[in-house]
């Protein structure tokens, strides 16, 4: 699944496309995706300005002159297209800007979202009602991290993977994370001692800022807006890597957690 990474590289990619262009055709291909389309979504956004893209946890963000916020998930397999062109088979939504450049949204999946909320989108979407801090705000530091392990028996891991701990943070990056900062993630949270929780945070910054630089990582069918790969996964300090040597000379371990494959070295992370 795209992750915090993957859709801030996504919403950059559609910048140049999208920001500051008037709409001037929004067509869905099909009634949904994961959950139906918003009803009016052609009404609301055609001849609409697109005025800013942001991003929020694992959601990209398209604000328009009305108010509007279109609101976007990739789910597992979405991507958007900006080579334009006719409409694919797994090409279910169209946004079509006065400059004459065509955007799909490309879902073979269907496991992504489109929403259209008015207002403020942080408090009028219900979905980011209750998110935790952007990792890489600072918002997000050591004090805020160790309020949020304080007394939790739940594996350090599984509580990085709350998105009311902390927003946007995915099984990659969070193994990646943790691996850094010599954490086993196994360890339960509250036994985490304050000086791993203090580089723990930058690791999770520095992981994040080096993926999002190289483009995300390519996990299956994960493509940029332009349909470039991302690179970072040949940065995999230890995920998806079990059996190979870990950068302290030990040997990573895959294990299971929650379903979830979780890859770390049991010599250095403790």
């Amino acid at each position: 699944m795209p992750e915090l990474p993957e859709v801030e590289t996504t919403v950059r990619g559609l910048a140049p496309f999208l920001e500051g262009q008037r709409l001037v055709t929004v067509t869905t291909f099909r009634p949904d995706l994961r959950r139906p389309f918003p009803v009016d979504l052609a009404q609301r956004l055609t001849g609409a300005a697109v005025t800013q893209l942001s991003r929020r946890a694992k959601y990209g963000i398209v604000s328009t002159d009305r108010d509007d916020h279109l609101i976007f998930h990739l789910g597992m397999s979405g991507r958007w297209r900006t080579e334009g062109g006719e409409a694919g088979k797994h090409d279910h939504l169209l946004l079509e800007t006065a400059a004459g450049h065509r955007l799909f949204l490309h879902d073979p999946r269907r496991f992504g979202s489109v929403d259209l909320v008015s207002g403020d989108p942080l408090t009028a979407f219900p979905a980011f009602v209750t998110l935790g801090p952007e990792p890489l705000s600072d918002a997000f530091d050591a004090g805020c991290l160790a309020r949020a392990l304080a007394g939790r028996k739940a594996p350090v891991k599984a509580l990085l993977l709350d998105q009311t701990v902390v927003a946007g943070l995915g099984n990659i990056y969070v193994c990646e994370a943790l691996n850094m900062a010599r954490i086993s993630p196994l360890r339960a949270a509250a036994d985490v001692p304050k000086a791993k929780i203090a580089a723990l945070v930058p690791a999770i910054k520095e992981v994040l800022v080096a993926a999002i630089a190289a483009g995300g990582s390519t996990l299956r069918d994960f493509l940029g807006p332009e349909g470039d790969l991302g690179y970072f996964a040949k940065d995999w300090r230890v995920y998806g890597r079990e059996g190979a040597a870990c950068q302290c000379g030990g040997t990573i371990r895959r294990t299971v957690q929650s379903g979830r494959s979780t890859f770390h070295c049991p010599k250095c992370q403790r």
